[in-house]
């Protein structure tokens, strides 16, 4: 028997011909590169900082997104978790970070960045004995949260800020239809390779259309300057303040719940069986060392991404190597302004119509976590009701907490992380004190070893 038989290569290691590689992961990259660009030009206008500036960070946001992809995707000596991710600034991190530079400056929140990082390991020995607590009922409750979280973030990209003049414009809405039109033909017609690439070319023909209708901003595209280089401490030396820092601090902790679920998330999409003690651990100690350098470049926590699943999910393509070359582009775009230019040129509406395909996706692999659950069971019903009901209030209804301090607001407004404690809780409630006669699902069994 030949040794390939003996020992077959699991998905997940798969090493694709380089064509492959190169356009499998310049799908997960064009997808994604909304996050990035968003995140610095939110910080840019809500701090006032200036074009050379933004582009810095910019590039420096793109630098430290690449290394951290190449960190989850190839691992090193326990950080890492060899898994297909790819990093992103956090949504929230973001406008914690520029809060915290509103009031105490930006050299203080590029501290707070740093210790968060360094808390992150000084919490992860307390947060490892927690994992148990994370079955699928919790897992595929979050997912579902999430993607629901998401599908709104997309449909604002779409419809864009009520009030502004144009708002919900039909031209928005064209570009965003179009890209899922042409998206789910190439999913339905095309074969092979062509077939796994129907997200990209969805992303590119929705482009091409902007482009016929004179809706692709090409303002800002020019050859020069052809070199972007991030700045080290581009907000000169950090200045560190506990008390400054505890709302990042406390939203590490978030992300860590976030990271356990998207690590047990990926691993069923990859097929790759999950030691959730050395696998989640992994995955948390990489965004540790990511955001500790994105402190030092200027960035918000840089922190692994749900996102990619669904592009997994819909191309059943596996292999960590693809993203590991996501990382390699991301640190062409860091450096190469005017590919950064061009990806910033795309019309939100295309990335709008492209990632609501993505992220619903991530929302079909919640049910699917929750179709293995027995939800007949009281306790499994209640975990899921009210977890979803505390999760979906944030989102459903901004502005819900509006009345509380700054920091408790900021923490129940963010409808995930609230939804997955909850689950956690009502799963402990029911299932772990007392009397436990709730069924162990298959994914249980796997986290809960």
């Amino acid at each position: 028997m030949p040794d390939n038989e003996k020992n077959p290569v699991s998905p997940v290691d798969e090493r694709l011909p380089w064509r492959q590689l190169l356009v499998f992961g310049a799908q997960h990259v064009l997808v994604m590169a909304a996050s990035p660009i968003a995140s610095v030009f939110l910080m840019a206008t809500a701090l006032g900082f200036s074009s050379e500036l933004t582009l810095q960070l910019l590039s420096a946001t793109f630098l430290v997104c690449g290394l951290g992809t190449l960190l989850q995707s190839l691992g090193l000596r326990g950080c890492g978790a060899r898994l297909p991710f790819i990093m992103l600034p956090g949504g929230a991190p973001i406008m914690l970070f520029i809060l915290i530079a509103q009031q105490n400056g930006v050299a203080t929140a590029s501290g707070a960045v740093i210790l968060t990082g360094v808390f992150y390991f000084l919490v992860l020995p307390v947060f490892r004995r927690l994992l148990r607590f994370f079955p699928s009922v919790v897992v595929g409750t979050m997912l579902l949260l999430v993607a629901v979280n998401l599908v709104k973030l997309s449909g604002q990209l779409i419809v864009g800020q009520p009030g502004s003049a144009h708002f919900a414009a039909p031209e928005q809405l064209l570009l965003a239809f179009s890209t899922i039109a042409i998206t789910v033909l190439c999913a339905r017609l095309l074969r092979g390779t062509l077939k796994q690439l129907s997200i990209l070319l969805g992303l590119l023909g929705g482009s091409l259309l902007a482009v016929a209708i004179g809706a692709f901003d090409s303002a800002g595209l020019s050859m020069y300057p052809l070199l972007s280089l991030p700045t080290f401490m581009p907000f000169g030396v950090p200045h560190f303040d506990v008390f400054a820092s505890i709302p990042l601090m406390l939203f590490c902790v978030v992300s860590m719940v976030e990271a356990t679920g998207q690590t047990v998330a990926i691993s069923e999409a990859v097929d790759k069986p999950l030691d959730v003690h050395r696998d989640v651990v992994r995955t948390i100690r990489g965004d540790a060392l990511s955001s500790i350098l994105g402190g030092f470049m200027g960035t918000s926590l840089i922190i692994t991404s749900g996102e990619n699943i669904g592009v997994i999910r819909a191309t059943h393509v596996r292999s960590r190597y693809v993203t590991a070359v996501s990382g390699v582009l991301l640190l062409v775009f860091a450096l190469l302004a005017p590919l950064a230019r061009l990806i910033e040129g795309v019309p939100e509406a295309v990335v709008g119509g492209t990632s609501l395909i993505v992220f619903a996706i991530v929302g079909t692999m919640g049910i699917d976590m929750l179709r293995k659950v027995d939800l007949r069971n009281h306790g499994n019903m209640y975990v899921v009701s009210i977890a979803l009901a505390v999760g979906l209030l944030p989102i459903l209804v901004p502005g819900v907490y509006s009345q509380f301090p700054n920091g408790l607001a900021g923490l129940l407004g963010n409808g995930v992380a609230m939804g997955a404690i909850t689950a956690a809780v009502m799963n402990f409630l029911f299932h772990c004190i007392g009397r436990q006669d709730t069924p162990v699902d298959a994914k249980a069994k796997l986290i809960n070893p």
